[in-house]
């Protein structure tokens, strides 16, 4: 009796911490911060403080920071942390490489509305889309999509529907399903996983140029993935790989990771010109 009393409570604690990991995964997916803690000002950057509408009509937060002279906008979409007050290095180096930058906050981050979820964040990538076209009068091929990590696979989305000038992912996984499984390979994560975010899946509609930038040093997202999405997607594209850790790797590169993005941008996201008479 003992033996079958303990194995009854090991198995109704394994149900518990089963139906826990279910039912928290927003928690370990999501970690927005609503507190802004600084601005483009700071960096001495003029910039515009956007609200914009989503289709099922929660309101986004926004900067955009117009460049000098720019050949194109970057629509940035970030990772799961934080919120836009927290991109600051990554806007300062795309302006100077000469773009405007367009950084939203998903709903429920910063001063967006709501709260994320993954049908959600697609909602919002496309409404900052639609801002974009339709508020700032921007042709798709003056857009260059940009996601890190998690907003990779939110930049892949995007772009499958639309094909804007070019497409960046740094740092980003082929699904959310694969990285679970590596990150925690003692949990049955594949079979609980509520969220999909297949970058793979998305990446494989995309049609315009394609830079993948990833570090051998990234301890989160494997560089083998970055690899693999390389793989998948379709000519032209390039690879630019760089060092330093998943949330450091773009600071730590430095100059390569900045040269990097200004050879991919020259080539294939330069936007086109009309021959002078």
């Amino acid at each position: 009796m003992p033996v079958i009393r303990i194995s009854i409570i090991i198995a109704s604690v394994g149900v518990v911490i089963i139906a826990l990991i279910y039912i928290l995964q927003p928690h370990y997916v999501y970690y927005p911060e609503r507190n802004l803690t600084a601005d483009p000002g700071r960096l001495g950057l003029r910039f515009d403080s956007i609200y914009f509408e989503t289709a099922d009509g929660l309101t986004l937060s926004a900067w955009f920071i117009p460049g000098d002279n720019a050949r194109g906008v970057i629509l940035f979409c970030h990772g799961n942390a934080g919120n836009i007050s927290h991109r600051l290095e990554s806007i300062q180096i795309f302006h100077r490489l000469g773009l405007d930058v367009f950084i939203f906050d998903y709903r429920g981050y910063g001063q967006s509305e709501g709260k994320p979820n993954e049908p959600g964040t697609y909602q919002d990538a496309e409404a900052a889309w639609r801002y974009l076209i339709e508020e700032r009068q921007l042709a798709p091929a003056d857009i260059i999509v940009f996601g890190r990590s998690l907003g990779g696979a939110v930049a892949s989305w995007l772009t499958r529907s639309h094909t804007p000038r070019a497409l960046i992912l740094e740092s980003t996984f082929t699904s959310l399903r694969e990285i679970a499984g590596t990150l925690y390979p003692y949990l049955p994560v594949k079979l609980l996983l509520r969220f999909q975010y297949n970058t793979a899946a998305y990446l494989r509609g995309v049609n315009c140029p394609v830079l993948i930038v990833h570090s051998r040093d990234d301890e989160i997202m494997p560089f083998s993935q970055g690899r693999h999405l390389f793989d998948i997607a379709k000519e032209p594209k390039h690879f630019l790989e760089i060092t330093g850790t998943h949330n450091e790797g773009f600071i730590a590169s430095g100059k390569h990771y900045e040269a990097g993005l200004n050879g991919f941008i020259s080539k294939y996201a330069e936007p086109e010109r009309s021959a002078p008479l």
